[in-house]
């Protein structure tokens, strides 16, 4: 009988030669392999960064624009404002303030909202104030000029009116005009226990506000519309003064 060749000593090392070599090609792709998806996600999380940072940077101008360009209660008159962003959509939307004496509507001022929106950051413009949002964040740039004094038992409630509806303006690199011409019209109401109820999305930041000028503070939806109303009770009778800031707002190109 003949037996088996037995591999010589060559032949196994040039085997165990050929099993390094395919290991280490398999080594270096997995590797490779590893590095491309690492450099990805760091890419990746890299623009989300920088684009997020790009909002914010929006969010402030458009907010210190908005406080700068609308001013309802120092301005009589023409005034031209601009607002400047590198991305996001500006638009006008339906918004009321209405005065309630238990719990009963007896004023409503269509006030209107001014919205910029880009991502997650979100400034609005409602009833003279300036808000910021962005997520679950909301705080008032600007104070709606709404006061309650116990002291002589007055209600001043100061209702911007930007009189504009169906106006948008966005893009990227968007210069917008903001054209108003306001008006002042003041009425004197009978002592009485008033709530003032402000529609908006963003009921955090008046919620604050008007806890901290010591009014009772709640959420109803008013209208029925399905937008929210933060409604500040100033307990005790008062005379009411509703001072309607007429804007007669335009947007337009910058």
């Amino acid at each position: 009988m003949n037996a088996s060749a037995e591999p010589s000593a060559s032949e196994t090392d040039r085997t165990a030669d050929r099993g390094r070599a395919q290991s280490s090609v398999v080594g270096v792709a997995l590797l490779l392999g590893a590095t491309v998806v690492a450099l990805g996600v760091l890419t990746a999380s890299v623009g989300t960064l920088v684009d997020g940072q790009a909002a914010r940077t929006d969010a402030d101008r458009v907010a210190a624009d908005f406080e700068d360009a609308l001013r309802p209660v120092e301005t009589t008159g023409h005034r031209v404002g601009e607002v400047r962003f590198a991305d996001g959509h500006l638009s006008t939307v339906e918004r009321d303030l209405q005065l309630l004496v238990d719990g009963r509507v007896v004023r409503t001022v269509e006030v209107g909202g001014l919205v910029y929106e880009r991502g997650d950051h979100r400034v609005a413009s409602v009833a003279g104030a300036v808000v910021r949002e962005r997520g679950e964040s909301e705080r008032a740039v600007v104070e709606p000029p709404i006061f309650g004094s116990t002291e002589n038992d007055v209600l001043v409630v100061g209702a911007a009116k930007l009189n504009a509806s169906g106006q948008t303006a966005g893009g990227t690199h968007a210069s917008v005009r903001l054209v108003t011409n306001v008006s002042h019209d003041r009425t004197t109401l009978p002592a009485d226990e008033y709530a003032v109820a402000v529609e908006t999305e963003s009921p955090a930041a008046f919620e604050q506000v008007f806890a901290e000028r010591d009014a009772t503070v709640s959420r109803r939806d008013v209208d029925g519309d399905g937008t929210p109303s933060v409604v500040a009770t100033f307990t005790g009778d008062r005379r009411a003064y509703l001072v309607v800031h007429d804007m007669r707002l335009e947007v337009g190109d910058g």
